[in-house]
């Protein structure tokens, strides 16, 4: 690697790092918190009964030796595993806009790490195409997270298929205690529905789909070459005619609601950002949907 990419690397740390910080302190405080759960509840402390406690909180060996009630108090244990498996296919270089598909993945990753880091929570990364491209164990730490951001940054789209069943078979083997998983990806896959169910019958699976507006119209432009960004083959399409334009929305319609109705039967949340919308406001969104659940 050059020095000049190097330096471009870290530039584009830092700039990540200063939104990041930003949309964590002034955005999502408190919100990333009360957006998910820990791994549930344990002891806190035991004090005495007051008219209106649950008497299945009684504490009988404390109550015994004191001659009145006591209650064990439970707390939600906060701490969170948070694993991050970004698809790092060529399909992920397409971008219409100012940015492609993993440059938007990659900044709604560093948010959310930055958000975990806030919460002092482990983060881990897992990159993916065909198979596991790198893995990186949860750890806690604010260089640990730089650490990922910066290999995200680094990362390269793999011109090969997508295999999202492979990366969560592998997250499930490796990550015994539950997590909190996000997944992001365009779902230009196939071969997931029961590697997508098994995973979240262990962790908290969160699909973060990504798209962008080219990928759901074409415009009128004549004829267009398009290419799999995956398997290289080329197409020509002519798009001054209508029903090809149809056909090909329509198309793209129907693959969202394919994936948002899965997603829904297996019980997964899904966040969906494009690459010329305001991710900020879809998070904010999303985690105002996880809070008014679990209140």
């Amino acid at each position: 690697m050059s020095e000049q990419s190097i330096a471009e690397i870290l530039s584009k740390v830092q700039r990540l790092q200063i939104v990041a910080r930003r949309a964590v302190n002034d955005l999502f405080a408190g919100q990333y918190q009360s957006a998910f759960r820990g791994r549930g509840m344990e002891f806190d402390e035991v004090r005495e009964y007051q008219p209106g406690d649950d008497v299945r909180t009684i504490d009988w060996n404390v109550t015994a030796r004191a001659g009145v009630p006591f209650i064990k108090r439970f707390a939600e244990e906060r701490e969170l595993t948070v694993y991050f498996l970004v698809d790092v296919s060529a399909s992920g270089a397409f971008g219409s806009g100012d940015r492609s598909k993993l440059e938007l993945a990659i900044e709604v990753a560093a948010l959310l790490m930055f958000s975990a880091l806030k919460n002092n929570d482990k983060v881990g990364l897992m990159t993916f195409c065909d198979d596991i491209v790198d893995f990186y164990p949860p750890r806690k730490g604010k260089s640990n997270v730089l650490r990922l951001v910066r290999e995200l940054v680094a990362a390269r789209p793999v011109p090969r298929e997508t295999r999202l069943d492979r990366a969560l078979e592998y997250l499930v083997r490796v990550q015994k205690r539950r997590c909190v998983a996000f997944v992001l990806s365009d779902f230009i896959t196939t071969e997931h529905r029961t590697a997508l169910a098994v995973a979240h019958q262990r962790h908290d699976v969160i699909a973060v789909s990504v798209s962008d507006p080219r990928e759901l119209a074409l415009p009128d432009v004549g004829f267009l070459n398009l290419r799999d960004a995956e398997t290289g083959e080329i197409i020509e399409v002519d798009t001054s005619h209508a029903q090809v334009r149809a056909l090909f929305e329509s198309g793209a319609a129907e693959r969202g609601r394919s994936r948002g109705e899965l997603l829904k039967k297996i019980g997964i949340d899904e966040l969906e950002v494009r690459t010329d919308e305001d991710y900020l406001t879809s998070l904010r969104r999303f985690f105002r949907m996880r809070e008014r659940r679990y209140r």
